[in-house]
């Protein structure tokens, strides 16, 4: 639910990013990022991006600032265009001045082209007089970044598998307090990855595993909203796990391959395997990147932490529970 706070030529929205449970590889159309498959995802508390948006007659070009730095090249053209999609449906011509920033760092498989679109798509249709509904705010965002349009709606969250623009956007199919679950990110590191995920998802099909993944997702989506609306934790996360190793099967095997994880990727699959045994439950997932997710119960909360503070190399752990999606504020970033 998009909860209004602000109008005119200026507006403020904070967006979580995204864990995706059942995940998206490959596109249908690369223009309107039609995905090959729907997701099941739940939005992030804690790994949110803010962003203010203004619009005036002033301004000779459009210019963004993510995190204290300019952003240009590519990533510049991104947002420009989605201005221009947003400036388009409201009929203004005015140039944007925008202000970002995300408490996660950037590029490192953390989803924060997610947060950032969904952030900057709520506040750009506000600040230029748009009172858009969530379906079409998802549809927006997806148009920026696939994954911005889970960012739109609350908790836990499904990617509709549309063969148009309007069919593929993103509907919550249970609430944040429906399941007391946490995604505990661990931070391994910083770097920003080799090969964005815009680029490393054109590889999808020239994995020789891709048409048996296709064939079953679709049996896979409706058990993973079957064992979340259950909360059937121990089979959820024996699913989610092997679905995140499935995915980066596909990548790993693609021509030329992709390869997301690091060695501490790696170490931390091991070690979230053994503590299983020693009766902690967690289960991992990792996205397009090197740092994990650990999925697991509250009540197993200060267990896993005091095991991840025996690991040599983690940099930081950002506890999240399931969260309300892409909102308005009335506090400025400027």
């Amino acid at each position: 639910m998009i909860h209004s706070a602000s109008s005119g030529l200026k507006a403020t929205a904070v967006a979580p990013s995204n864990i995706a449970f059942i995940k998206y590889w490959g596109k249908k159309d690369e223009k309107l990022r039609l995905p090959v498959n729907g997701s099941v995802s739940m939005n992030l508390s804690n790994l949110l991006t803010t962003t203010t948006v203004e619009f005036d007659s002033s301004f000779k070009s459009d210019g963004i600032t993510i995190d204290g730095k300019k952003e240009l090249g590519v990533g510049l053209e991104r947002v420009v265009k989605q201005l221009d999609r947003v400036r388009n449906i409201a009929n203004i011509k005015y140039k944007a001045n925008i202000i970002s920033k995300n408490n996660f760092p950037r590029g490192t498989g953390l989803s924060s082209s997610a947060s950032g679109f969904a952030a900057l798509t709520l506040a750009a249709s506000k600040a230029a007089g748009l009172n858009l509904n969530e379906k079409v705010l998802s549809i927006l965002a997806r148009q920026g970044s696939g994954s911005a349009c889970r960012s739109i709606p609350d908790g836990f969250v499904e990617w509709m598998d549309g063969n148009s623009s309007e069919t593929s956007f993103s509907v919550s199919i249970f609430p944040p307090e429906h399941w007391n679950i946490l995604d505990i990110v661990v931070i391994t590191s910083r770097e920003k990855k080799n090969v964005l995920t815009t680029e490393g998802q054109k590889l999808a099909k020239s994995s020789l595993f891709f048409p048996v993944r296709v064939e079953k997702i679709k049996e896979k989506i409706n058990q993973c909203k079957k064992l979340v609306r259950e909360k059937k934790f121990t089979e959820f996360g024996e699913l989610i796990e092997a679905e995140a190793l499935e995915l980066h099967a596909i990548m790993l095997t693609s021509i030329p391959s992709l390869i997301y994880w690091l060695p501490m990727t790696v170490k931390l699959m091991h070690a979230i395997k053994q503590w299983r045994k020693d009766g902690i439950e967690s289960y991992f997932t990792v996205n397009t990147g090197q740092n994990m997710h650990i999925i697991a119960e509250e009540k197993n909360k200060d267990l896993l932490i005091n095991r991840l503070k025996g690991v040599k190399g983690i940099y930081r752990i950002v506890i999240n529970k399931p969260a309300k999606g892409a909102r308005l504020i009335s506090e400025h970033l400027f």
